[in-house]
């Protein structure tokens, strides 16, 4: 009389990895997933690894993480993974000021965003 098995929330030749409380605005962070969506995971990888921004060192850790995922508990082919979604979302805001001239306040927002990554297997055409 136990639990019934939670169903998965992606399909069977799926895997996910989300990132949450990445410290960058959801635009900055849109722009470096904007990069890897629809590419080979090798290809998006090395475009990961060799970006100047600053946030794509932890794409490419959310990214490896999806792989790892993808290999050991969904026993799919790394070399045939395609980054098939990466969206990102808000999270909490920390808001900071500065005092003004005249007596004002400046208000300083600190946003921190989400990533999810989606791999899909995908079988090569030959």
């Amino acid at each position: 009389m136990g639990k019934d098995k939670n169903p998965r929330r992606v399909a069977e030749n799926e895997a996910m990895a989300k990132l949450r409380m990445l410290r960058t605005s959801p635009q900055k962070l849109n722009l470096v997933a904007a990069m890897i969506r629809g590419k080979k995971v090798d290809r998006a990888l090395n475009e990961l690894t060799f970006s100047k921004k600053r946030i794509a060192i932890d794409v490419r850790k959310c990214l490896q993480s999806a792989i790892a995922n993808a290999e050991n508990n969904h026993n799919l082919d790394v070399d045939e993974l395609v980054v098939t979604e990466a969206y990102v979302g808000k999270n909490l805001t920390l808001k900071r000021g500065r005092p003004r001239a005249r007596g004002r306040f400046g208000r300083i927002l600190k946003p921190f965003s989400e990533l999810t990554i989606k791999l899909r297997q995908v079988e090569e055409q030959a």
